[in-house]
This record gives structure tokens, C-alpha cells and sequence, in this order.
């Protein structure tokens, strides 16, 4: 095991990316390194509170070990210090942390799955969570994959950390869509075995890259499902690197799809404006919103006679998205390898801008 020792200690620049241990305990120093490694994330050794303030007030995670707790008395109040021991038993130790300031106390072994958590996020500089929409047809051939391409191809071009996702396994492949079925990258099928904690920028890096953002979808094998530990597992890694994340959705909620829907933020349920395509969209919607509180619905036409937008989000009582225009020549774009919303000034692209505009004020406001 190895960290950053306090006899040689790094300059600091600004700040770090892994925790500071403040620690003597050869033991615990032992166990709390092999955990940042397990984390990925190097760590800055000390007996005691650093010499150079700012190693103590930068650090964005700060471990000090329960031998240590009398010698950090004096540091700076601040966030992210958790108390780390041994003992179990040890009714003191919760003193020793108000003492200290320590935002938690943790006991190991028990509590190593969560600590490396936080280690882990700490190594990937976790922030604001990406804002993941999913995109569902209100029925078959809706052009709900195509709207999901889109709005990842736009968000894609204004600058965010993108990641489409594939979660309808019999939907064709995404990465066809976007003329990319060749591409190097790992697949669904790759991730079966994923459980507890996938690492956010291994994850990114794995995946086909496509239109300056990455797709995870499926390949042409005979697996059609993974288990819903590793839709959890790989969807909440994709969601800690921030941006955005795009779901093509199934219109089947098994519990793969239900691991997905509990992770969004908000569905985008696409309705053909035609009567059977509402009624089919009612079921959709009736089984999508025990799980999605945020359900909104994309209207698109032509319109059967007596249908407008309006009408169409007031018969499924859901608020109305906007109307995802008909965009002229669009599958002989596709069939000459131009994904949907590649064509700038287009309608669907106008549509997609809008909405991310929408979207991303919201989030930032706090309201849904």
C-alpha cells in the first residue's frame, strides 16, 4: 500500500483530489490506505494536522484516525472530516468527534463499503448529478429513440458531459441509430456481472464515443436483459459524473426498466396525436408513474381531427413537454449516416434546444 507520506510531503497547488488521513496508527493506516486504493485515489499522509494550513483546509475529504483525534483539537472547523476507528465499543469516541468537528464516525471494518464511497467520489470530484431524462413512446413506433438521440446530440453540442443510454434491449441498438454499430466500446452485456459501486470515469471511457458524446447500448448477441443490480449500479455511475444522461426507454417497466426510472429526473412520454395512440399512452403512463413523480408528454403530429397538444396532455392529465415537429428528410439524413438533431437549424433541434434550455433553468432553480 502506498500514499503520499508526511516525511516527503507534495506542494500543494490548489485543490487536491484525494482525502487527507491524519493518523499513527499503523493499523488503521494499513487498512484506510487500501482503501483509497480500492477507491482509486491517493492519499496525503500526516501524523497530525499539516504543517501548511492549506493541506488541513483544501483537502476535499479529511480521515483522522482515533488515535489522532487529541492533536487535530485546535484545526480549523470545516466539512468532510469524518473520525475513523476500531473500536466498536468505544463510548468516547462520539465526544472525540464534536471535539473535532467530524461530520461522521465510522467504525471498521463495518463501515469500509460506505467509506470508500465517499472516497471514490472524492476521486472522481463528484458534484451536481448529471440531469437524466428518460424518453418512453406512448406507443410502438412513437419516435421516442429518435427524440432521445436528438436531445443527447444537442446536449452534446452546448457543451455537456453527455451519455446516451439504450435501455430497451430489443429496440435495435441506439448505436446503429447514430451509424456508430461499428465503434469500439463495451456494450450492455459487458456490465451483467456489475455490482455495489461501478467507478463514474471508468465507465465513460469504456463506452463508445459518437457525436462528441458516449453510448451505452446494446450489441447484436442474444442477451436481452442484465440484472437490475447492474442497471443500478451502471446508471448511478454514469449519473456522478454530472452533464446530462439521455434514456431511451422500453415501453415494457420490468424491473431493469424500473432501476432506470427510479434514477431519473424527469420522462418525456412521446404521443403521436391520434386517439389509439393516446389510450395506448394512458397504460404507458399509468405503469411509468409509480415510479416517475416528473412525467411530461411530446406531442407529435399530425394531428387527428379534433386533437391539438393541449388536448393530448389534458387527456392523459400530464403537462405538455412541446410538439416534436416533423423534421423533412430526416431518414435520408439518417440513412447517409447524419444521427437526428444533427442538422442545427433544424426543427427537432430547435426543439431539443428548448427544452434543455428549460430543463437546465429548472434544475438550477430547484424546481421541477
Amino acid at each position: 500500500m502506498t500514499g503520499t507520506d508526511a516525511h516527503d510531503p507534495p506542494a500543494v497547488t490548489g485543490r487536491q483530489s484525494g482525502p487527507l488521513i491524519v493518523t499513527e496508527d499503523p493499523g488503521l493506516l494499513d487498512d484506510l490506505l487500501r482503501l483509497c486504493a480500492a477507491a482509486g485515489a491517493t492519499p496525503e499522509v500526516h501524523p497530525s494536522v499539516p504543517g501548511h494550513r492549506s493541506g488541513w483546509e483544501a483537502a476535499p475529504l479529511v480521515l483522522v484516525g482515533d488515535d489522532a483525534a487529541r492533536r487535530v483539537r485546535g484545526a480549523p472547523r470545516r466539512r468532510g472530516v469524518v473520525l475513523v476507528g476500531h473500536d466498536q465499543d468505544d463510548p468516547g469516541v462520539w465526544r472525540r468527534a464534536v471535539e473535532i468537528g467530524a461530520d461522521h464516525v465510522l467504525m471498521l471494518p463495518d463501515g469500509e463499503q460506505w467509506l470508500v464511497d465517499r472516497i471514490a467520489d472524492v476521486a472522481e470530484g463528484a458534484g451536481r448529478p448529471a440531469l437524466t431524462v428518460g424518453v418512453i413512446g406512448g406507443r410502438g413506433g412513437a419516435g421516442a429513440s429518435t427524440l432521445a438521440c436528438a436531445l443527447a446530440v444537442t446536449a452534446a453540442r452546448r457543451g455537456l458531459r453527455t451519455l446516451l443510454v439504450d435501455a430497451d434491449p430489443l429496440g435495435g441498438g441506439l448505436d446503429v441509430l447514430l451509424g456508430g454499430e461499428t465503434t469500439e466500446g463495451l456494450r450492455w452485456p459487458a456490465f451483467a456481472a456489475s455490482r455495489g459501486r461501478v467507478g463514474g470515469g471508468a465507465l465513460e471511457e469504456s463506452l463508445p464515443a459518437l457525436h462528441s458524446l458516449r453510448v451505452l447500448s446494446w450489441d447484436r448477441g442474444d442477451r436481452v436483459a442484465v440484472p437490475p443490480q447492474a442497471v443500478r449500479a451502471v446508471l448511478a455511475a454514469a449519473r456522478r459524473r454530472g452533464g446530462a444522461v439521455v434514456v431511451d426507454l422500453p415501453r415494457r417497466i420490468d424491473d431493469g426498466a424500473a432501476e432506470v426510472l427510479a434514477q431519473l429526473d424527469l420522462g418525456l412520454l412521446v404521443v403521436p396525436a391520434e386517439l389509439r395512440a393516446v389510450a395506448a399512452a394512458g397504460r404507458v403512463a399509468s405503469a411509468v408513474g409509480l415510479v416517475l413523480r416528473d412525467l411530461r408528454v411530446a406531442v407529435r403530429g399530425p394531428y387527428a381531427p379534433g386533437l391539438d397538444d393541449r388536448e393530448v396532455g389534458g387527456l392523459l392529465g400530464l403537462p405538455l413537454a412541446g410538439e416534436v415537429p416533423t423534421e423533412p428528410g430526416l431518414p435520408r439524413a439518417q440513412e447517409g449516416g447524419r444521427p437526428p438533431g444533427t442538422a442545427v437549424r433544424g426543427p427537432l433541434a430547435r426543439f431539443c434546444r428548448d427544452f434543455w434550455e428549460r430543463a437546465l433553468t429548472e434544475t438550477e432553480a430547484g424546481t421541477p
